[in-house]
């Protein structure tokens, strides 16, 4: 139950950076939420959320452990983008108790 505060706090937080993201340059217009959904439960959330300029935002986290000395949260979602060179980018990601691990096309990859 300890760690409920933080789900919401994370869930807002991370809604607020994907609406608000950077302010808009000179001569650009604001962009506007066009699809906003959200769930928030004791032990997990998720959320979805669009704007009008081609953002979007989808993700979700879940307690593990509950009520143990390892109590965490895992989170997993996506977030997509059209970059400056008018290409739409979209990066998966997983945070959890192995830290955050994006992929994406465009993001480089380690050498194994």
């Amino acid at each position: 139950m300890k760690y409920t505060v933080a789900i919401v706090a994370i869930a807002f937080a991370s809604l607020a950076i994907a609406v608000n993201g950077a302010p808009a340059a000179a001569g650009q217009q604001e962009a506007q939420v066009v699809r906003y959904d959200s769930d928030v439960q004791p032990e997990g959330y998720k959320f979805a959320v669009e704007t009008s300029d081609g953002k979007s935002h989808q993700e979700e986290g879940q307690l593990k452990h509950v009520g143990t000395d390892h109590e965490a949260i895992a989170v997993r979602g996506f977030y997509t983008y059209l970059g400056d060179d008018g290409q739409t980018y979209t990066v998966n990601y997983v945070a959890d108790e192995n830290g955050y691990q994006p992929e994406g096309e465009h993001l480089p990859r380690a050498v194994q």
